[in-house]
């Protein structure tokens, strides 16, 4: 319990703790899809994978462009989102958005072997891979 909080500040918190868990749980999983998606997308616009939980938890593709218009339309809210995304390495590094009631979270983190092992050592094909990880993230929340 949290003294001083909301009802609903204690509800944006628990999606949060939601999401780290299911990172925490399925880092392997989660670098070979965000790697191999960004291997099928090969454009130079910085595509970035997301999770949009509502109306249920599903991956999404979020690329810089409207990554730029939102950071506009909320007074430069996402500026270190965009800076982060402009420096990040997908070799060694998994970056990728969370939507949730109402706000943005980051997930950046260095797998314990490099993103293309991830999805290298995976024997699955990418709609599997996401129909498996949507199924689970289901589970979270």
């Amino acid at each position: 319990m949290q003294f001083g909080s909301s009802k609903n500040e204690q509800t944006q918190e628990k999606w949060r703790w939601q999401i780290d868990n299911f990172v925490d749980e399925h880092e392997t999983e989660l670098a070979a899809l965000t790697w191999s998606l960004q291997q099928e997308w090969n454009d130079n616009n910085h595509t970035v994978l997301g999770i949009d939980l509502k109306p249920e938890p599903h991956f999404v593709a979020c690329d810089k462009e409207q990554l730029e218009k939102l950071n506009k339309s909320t007074k430069g809210f996402l500026r270190e989102i965009l800076g982060l995304l402009d420096g990040y390495d997908p070799k060694t590094e998994v970056l990728n958005l969370v939507i949730g009631e109402g706000q943005v979270k980051l997930i950046h983190f260095q797998p314990q072997i490099p993103p293309p092992e991830c999805s290298a050592s995976l024997e699955t094909d990418i709609d599997s891979l996401i129909a498996d990880l949507e199924t689970k993230l289901k589970k979270y929340f």
